[in-house]
């Protein structure tokens, strides 16, 4: 069982859908995570490099051939911190009396 906990980090749009799309997947390509998330190179390491530093994200960084190809994948602690966090969002919808899950008549 997860223990809910809201995670300010994670919580900012762009990190969030970041590491919800990395939950996803084991190892996204730079490229398909910019264009999945609509971010600018720039913008993009920038928020991979937090998500880094707090211990979220794993960066690899190779070539192919000459070219860079960087990679980024959620670490155990980085998946931790998203159950935690969308059980913490799910408890709060579940305050309001709503639901994160659609019912029939919602789909």
């Amino acid at each position: 069982m997860t223990t809910p906990r809201f995670d300010e980090l994670i919580h900012a749009p762009t990190r969030l859908s970041l590491v919800a799309f990395l939950a996803a997947t084991t190892w996204a390509d730079f490229t398909v995570l910019r264009d999945s998330v609509g971010l600018s190179d720039s913008a993009l390491s920038k928020q991979l490099t937090t998500l880094a530093d707090a211990g979220y994200v794993e960066i690899r960084k190779a070539f192919v051939g000459k070219r860079p190809r960087t990679s980024a994948r959620l670490t155990a602690d980085g998946r931790t911190a998203f159950d935690r966090h969308v059980s913490a969002l799910q408890e709060i919808v579940a305050r309001a009396g709503g639901s994160v899950i659609p019912t029939e008549s919602q789909a």
